[in-house]
């Protein structure tokens, strides 16, 4: 039996998404981190920056790891778009409690914007799923950037600490919709 003949090199056809530098996006989309230190004082509704939304994109998965122990007292917690004129929801915004989250906890939106940021505590084994079989974990979404104006996404939370504590480092996985698009830490 002869031996088959050599399969031609594969090259890519169609639309494919770029990022920033006009370079092909490989794989599972862009991702970007930033961490932040939480110093709320006895406030509610405390708005802490975390990634600025340049054009449109695509959140593919958004999700913050614990990595100091947070307050006593941190509730109300959940991620937000915001233009300084408006602001959107993206978890539900009656929030979620993290109080003494430990460190490793993990934070996730896995849902529609009318549900709360699920916590992952690290207080015991756990296990998280999607809510319907054969769908993504995390819920997908569009950002558009407001034209000419900063527009954040931001991480909202409330404490009666006097200071609180704690610090969590957000990830964000997303594709770029349009030429220039892109997220860039705050």
């Amino acid at each position: 039996m002869a031996n088959p003949p050599a399969v031609a090199a594969l090259v890519g056809i169609g639309s494919q998404f770029i990022d920033d530098n006009e370079k092909p996006v490989a794989g599972p989309g862009v991702f970007i981190q930033n961490s932040k230190t939480l110093v709320g004082n006895n406030t509610a509704g405390i708005a802490v920056p975390i990634f600025t939304v340049v054009g449109s994109v695509q959140i593919l998965a958004i999700w913050g790891q614990v990595t100091t122990t947070l307050g006593a007292n941190n509730t109300a917690a959940y991620w937000r778009l915001n233009d300084a004129s408006a602001q959107s929801s993206i978890t539900l915004s009656t929030g979620t409690a993290l109080s003494a989250a430990a460190a490793g906890s993990i934070i996730v939106k896995k849902d529609l914007a009318s549900a709360a940021l699920t916590l992952l505590s690290n207080s015991q084994e756990r296990v998280s799923e999607p809510t319907t079989l054969e769908t993504s974990y995390f819920s997908p979404f569009v950002v558009v950037a407001k034209a000419a104006v900063t527009t954040n996404i931001e991480f909202l939370y409330s404490t009666t600490d006097t200071p609180t504590v704690g610090a969590i480092t957000f990830w964000c996985q997303y594709l770029p919709i349009g030429a220039g698009s892109r997220l860039l830490t705050v």
